[in-house]
């Protein structure tokens, strides 16, 4: 079964989504840059909403304090680790982040302070996986830390989805974390590329026909 997520910016487009019966949605705002936080009140407004629609869409919320480089300080930190506990108390039932360091390694110190912020949600490390060149040593990291799922588009965003390097790392996760693909799906190739990737986790903006 091929699970969508679809990425909305803001609440605008989670009624539509829901009308769609997509599986997930990943909840951020400020698309331009990647996604950041979005609001408590969009948080808990789009979880309300969910709930009283009795739509089994599950509601994940980006934890990201800023657009640009993955790389965080001790304030940034603090105040994703802030995010984290509002999203929780606001009614997110997923969370999506991710924290390298400055040779472009996962950052295991704020990775695993924000594990313990997520309460035992489940956690998708997102598309800053894509920037880390050892990708197969920080799958075992991120399972080893307790990650639920890793997005990724195997390369920059303006070239097509590396679908052999992406069947690689599914081969190579075994099941024991799930690989979403993002960056140039929608609702007309997802099918295939999921095919290609060996994955049935497709995200991005365009994976519904918004005219529905």
């Amino acid at each position: 079964m091929l699970i969508r997520e679809l990425c909305v910016e803001n609440f605008t487009e989670i009624p539509l989504a829901v009308r769609a019966g997509v599986e997930r949605i990943e909840l951020c705002d400020n698309l331009a840059v990647g996604g950041t936080t979005a609001s408590y009140g969009v948080i808990q407004q789009a979880a309300e909403f969910l709930a009283e629609s009795n739509s089994k869409t599950t509601l994940a919320v980006m934890i990201r304090p800023r657009g640009d480089n993955f790389v965080y300080n001790s304030y940034e930190l603090k105040i994703m680790e802030n995010d984290c506990l509002k999203a929780v108390e606001a009614g997110a039932q997923n969370l999506v982040f991710g924290a390298l360091t400055t040779e472009n390694e996962i950052d295991l110190d704020i990775m695993e302070t924000l594990m313990i912020a997520a309460q035992g949600l489940p956690v998708t490390f997102h598309m800053a996986f894509d920037e880390i060149s050892d990708k197969k040593t920080a799958i075992d990291q991120l399972i080893e830390l307790g990650v639920d799922k890793i997005l990724m588009h195997g390369g920059t965003l303006d070239q097509p989805l590396a679908t052999a390097e992406i069947a690689e790392l599914v081969d190579y996760a075994s099941g024991k974390i799930s690989i979403l693909i993002g960056g140039g799906v929608t609702f007309e190739n997802a099918a295939k590329l999921a095919e290609e990737t060996g994955t049935n986790f497709v995200h991005g903006t365009k994976i519904i026909k918004k005219e529905i």
